[in-house]
């Protein structure tokens, strides 16, 4: 079975600005895939050739086994992307927006498909609602009702709950991890990286147009096995605190934070702490997560790129 994404050697530069530097990875079918990165990574440039909207100066790209430059319209037809931009026709109601989508691809009599995407996505109520008229997080609820009319085998979720209430995360969260189980690959983009954690099997991390990791979720984790200390202290700790191995900035003089490489090493700082006289308010020891490998990821990364990205 042909991957739901294969990309290849992917390059895309604005004249001397090199965005992707070679990118390549696949995502299996129906796999929910996390693909990360700091502001200017290359990410929203990558899902611009993946969706058609750019073509890549070198290197290839197949949706469902079909190449987006030769193949435009079968590969579009296997997408379905939610961008972070808030684009709707203002002159239409949300049913009418949903129709002319699927328009689009062919489809005539799929009434009932949005009719349970209106439910799901709890627009009903809004069914014969003008686009103007609807909040920001109904519009993106629209968005991801477009983008879903045709089924595709293949999502794609550009920053989809970027400045959303609650309620629309758990809606949408809930409704992508059914279609995701029912068999549709999911491609995630976040800055909100606990979701990622909580929903991606794979994590794809991108720097400066290029891919510095690719790996499971649970082994991204495990890379990075230091917890952090956390001690709450009745005031400020000596200054001769700060050249203690491990240790951490705080922006609190009365919160010591230090970073254990293994639990035996726990007891030793106890000790010293108690040593400097100070008293012990409060103690807290966090595992990492995964936006500490990302940050340690991405920083020791930074120390050996050079050239910018968009």
């Amino acid at each position: 079975m042909a991957a739901a994404l294969e990309v290849r050697g992917l390059c895309k530069s604005f004249g001397s600005l090199r965005s992707l530097d070679g990118v390549d990875f696949d995502v299996k079918p129906g796999e929910f895939f996390g693909l990360l990165g700091p502001n200017g990574a290359g990410k929203t440039t990558l899902i611009s050739i993946v969706a058609g909207l750019a073509r890549a100066t070198s290197g290839s790209v197949k949706v469902m086994g079909y190449d987006v430059r030769s193949q435009p319209s079968q590969a579009r037809a296997c997408l379905g992307v939610v961008p972070q931009e808030l684009v709707f026709d203002p002159f239409f109601t949300v049913r009418e927006t949903l129709q002319f989508q699927s328009g689009y691809f062919g489809l005539t009599r799929n009434d009932a498909w949005i009719d349970e995407l209106l439910h799901e996505l709890n627009l009903t109520e809004k069914a014969h609602v003008n686009m103007r008229a609807l909040s920001g997080g109904m519009k993106r609820r629209v968005l991801v009702a477009q983008a879903l009319v045709h089924k595709p085998p293949l999502i794609i979720l550009d920053e989809p709950t970027a400045g959303v209430d609650v309620e629309l995360r758990q809606i949408l969260w809930r409704f992508i991890a059914r279609l995701n189980r029912e068999g549709h690959a999911v491609v995630l983009t976040t800055h909100y990286l606990e979701e990622a954690e909580a929903l991606c099997q794979r994590i794809a991390i991108l720097r400066q147009g290029r891919l510095i990791r690719l790996d499971t979720t649970e082994a991204l984790l495990a890379s990075h096995s230091r917890q952090t200390l956390t001690v709450r202290t009745d005031r400020p700790m000596p200054a001769q605190w700060a050249d203690w191995p491990g240790t951490l900035p705080s922006a609190d003089p009365c919160e010591f934070l230090i970073g254990l490489s293994d639990p035996n090493s726990l007891e030793p700082v106890l000790a010293r702490i108690r040593e400097s006289g100070v008293r012990m308010l409060d103690i807290n020891i966090r595992k990492p997560d995964l936006e500490d490998v990302f940050v340690s990821l991405v920083q020791a990364d930074g120390h050996n790129t050079t050239g910018p990205a968009a």
